[in-house]
């Protein structure tokens, strides 16, 4: 068969309850409202867990958190854990990243070819939690309230730099690809930090929103005291204390992420301009890792599995699927699958220990019957969380917490947990049927432990002497860019040239 060439766009911290179906009316996003009207749509698509490494290792390998080890922000994506560039690598396809995914250990490549740059976050242990000390804030890496009280403008920034950078080095592969050096076919993944906090963006895409008439939350802020015992713990982890938020900070801070919205976009029409000016046709893939909660009901960034920080938005445009919006649950771990089923390849191997499926028969009309399931066990945890997501219900169990099961049919907004309504006990007890069928708990916890403590003695023990990093070295062979002498320069002006006759 012919594989296609495929593009990955993905995105930090989206909120998938703006992307209903494709990108809000009122969002600024016209690239990717004009990708929606040729995509299908999945307008329920959730993270597999609801932080950036361990959702992104999900994503990349169709595996929950509880498979990959990948437990939170410095857990070790292992280097024998197959990933859809390795799918697809051993199917003959060039594999390529530009921007984050967010690895951490000494494999900072996991099936792919080349990358184009290096990570934003670094690639050690440093940010291991800790589940013998309950309660702690590493102050120079928990997210705290400054994001919120430091909103505003900037023409650059430390991401603002990096997605620019992420944005100019995909369009030269893409550039690159079209000179028909390389004749296999490609996956390139473009991935970008944005909109990820600090809710800083620049004026121009800043003053798209002057007049926005979403820039309050829909949800009033819950008192501490009435909040759920692990939105309270996340509360703690931000050291909300500290900052007295005011509604103008919450409006700001709403402000410059939906502008960081229109930037990422912007640098996503860029891409595609390229892509078509090229003349090279690609599947299209749009995704983000997790959301942000953006001050509902008081919370912020994401953490766990209310709606603003779990859902995330999900589109794909490939031929033979027909546009169409599908609202049916879904999740990040069916990428893997998609992909691998959209270029022919087979996951058999792999299979009994895959947690995701393709979505090629959902788009094309047929019915799921799996539930959504996702996981959580850093920041905030003091035992790991699961959550299912089933029909129109959604079940959150952890052994430390009481139950919360909300019918988001009825209640999207997730202000009435019905655990204990008498009127739903038979739909409560079929999901603790599902997670207890899932789940090992007491083990899951184990592992997790004994994975923290493993972390802090090799984070320690490296941290002392010489210091060799993890993080990835994007090298450049200047030898081979440009005109060098032992080229002809013939041969090189015409190679280089896209397109050639004109």
């Amino acid at each position: 068969m012919t594989r296609p060439n495929i593009l990955i766009f993905m995105v930090d911290q989206l909120n998938g309850t703006f992307f209903p179906d494709g990108p809000a009316d009122w969002l600024h996003a016209p690239n990717l409202k004009a990708l929606a009207e040729r995509s299908v749509r999945f307008a329920n698509a959730y993270t597999a867990s609801p932080l950036c490494a361990p959702a992104r290792a999900s994503f990349m390998s169709g595996q929950l958190p509880s498979r990959t080890g990948v437990y939170d922000n410095a857990a070790e994506f292992r280097s024998d854990t197959p990933t859809f560039a390795h799918h697809l690598r051993r199917a003959g396809y060039r594999t390529i990243l530009s921007g984050k995914m967010h690895f951490v250990g000494p494999d900072q490549m996991h099936g792919l070819e080349e990358r184009l740059t290096t990570d934003i976050y670094p690639a050690d242990f440093g940010w291991t939690p800790d589940y013998r000390k309950p309660g702690e804030r590493i102050d120079w890496w928990y997210h705290n309230m400054g994001s919120v009280t430091g909103a505003g403008v900037a023409e650059t920034t430390n991401q603002l730099e990096y997605d620019d950078d992420v944005a100019h080095q995909a369009t030269q592969r893409l550039y690159d690809l079209s000179r028909g050096g390389d004749d296999r076919p490609w996956c390139l993944t473009v991935s970008f930090s944005h909109p990820h906090d600090p809710y800083v963006a620049r004026r121009r895409y800043w003053d798209l929103y002057k007049d926005c008439a979403h820039l309050m939350p829909e949800t009033a802020p819950i008192a501490y005291d009435d909040q759920d015992a692990h939105a309270r713990r996340l509360m703690d982890a931000s050291d909300w204390r500290a900052f007295n938020i005011n509604a103008d900070h919450v409006a700001r801070a709403r402000h410059g992420y939906f502008a960081n919205i229109s930037y990422v976009d912007d640098m996503i029409g860029r891409v595609l301009e390229v892509l078509e000016a090229t003349r090279q046709e690609a599947v299209i893939v749009f995704t983000s890792d997790h959301g942000d909660m953006l001050g509902e009901r008081g919370l912020w960034f994401k953490m766990n599995f209310l709606e603003g920080s779990a859902r995330v938005p999900l589109m794909i445009c490939a031929p033979g699927l027909a546009p169409t919006r599908i609202d049916a649950p879904v999740s990040t771990l069916d990428v893997t699958p998609t992909l691998a089923d959209l270029a022919g390849v087979s996951l058999d191997a792999v299979l009994p220990w895959t947690d995701g499926e393709t979505l090629l028969p959902l788009a094309g009309g047929a019915v799921r019957q799996a539930p959504v399931l996702m996981e959580y066990a850093a920041e905030g945890t003091i035992t790991p969380m699961v959550a299912v997501r089933q029909g129109i219900w959604k079940y959150i169990a952890c052994p430390a917490d009481p139950d919360m099961l909300f019918n988001l049919a009825v209640d999207p907004a997730e202000r009435v947990n019905l655990a204990a309504d008498p009127a739903v006990a038979a739909m409560l007890a079929g999901l603790k049927a599902i997670v207890a069928a899932r789940w090992d708990l007491p083990a899951f916890d184990a592992a997790v432990r004994e994975s923290q403590a493993r972390r802090w003695v090799v984070y320690e023990a490296l941290r002392n002497g010489a210091y060799y990093p993890w993080d990835y070295q994007p090298l450049q062979k200047a030898s081979e860019r440009y005109m060098r002498n032992h080229m002809d320069l013939n041969v090189l002006e015409e190679s280089k040239r896209f397109p050639r006759g004109e």
